[in-house]
């Protein structure tokens, strides 16, 4: 969708969290460990070898290193070389929360008004995850809120009613 764009998240109830925080801790460490690492793009090739087998995503080698390394044919005949098309951050940025909630809201699944940032804030971590991080060496970016560019349109997630209404299509 994005370049960067996140795959994969890791989300539990907000009772989990609150009823094992040394649990939920020690598994945030584990994940943002592990996004860190396959950051890296040395370590791909690694990852990618980790994850062919059957017992994992039963997938050939080469087609996990064009998705995993960005170099990749387009089907037009040409090799497109993106090596950040994929990449992966533990911080659970507020402003995907909201650009979220935009294509909720966009797709009539939401119904309503809705305050985009509460619910960012309440549901992705921010503050949690910045802790966590630093207590393995992981430096988490300072504001919890970035400017996107997605599908060639940029998302400003303190203007989310006006990127809403900035689509021609969407369910009414």
């Amino acid at each position: 969708m994005w370049d960067g764009h996140p795959c994969c998240t890791f989300g539990v109830q907000e009772g989990f969290y609150k009823q094992y925080p040394n649990t939920y801790a020690a598994l945030f460490r584990a994940i943002a460990s592990a996004t860190d690492y396959a950051h890296k793009p040395e370590n791909r090739k690694a990852i990618i070898e980790a994850i062919a087998p059957a017992n994992y995503l039963n997938q050939p080698i080469p087609v996990l290193e064009q998705v995993m390394t960005g170099r990749f044919a387009d089907g037009l005949g040409k090799v497109k070389n993106v090596p950040d098309r994929v990449d992966f951050d533990p911080f659970p940025w507020q402003s995907m929360a909201v650009w979220i909630l935009t294509q909720l809201k966009r797709w009539n699944y939401i119904k309503g008004d809705v305050n985009y940032k509460a619910v960012a804030e309440e549901v992705f971590r921010a503050t949690d995850a910045r802790a966590r991080m630093a207590e393995i060496g992981i430096k988490a970016p300072a504001s919890n809120y970035a400017r996107h560019t997605i599908m060639g349109k940029v998302f400003d997630p303190a203007k989310p009613a006006e990127y809403l209404n900035s689509f021609a299509i969407k369910r009414t």
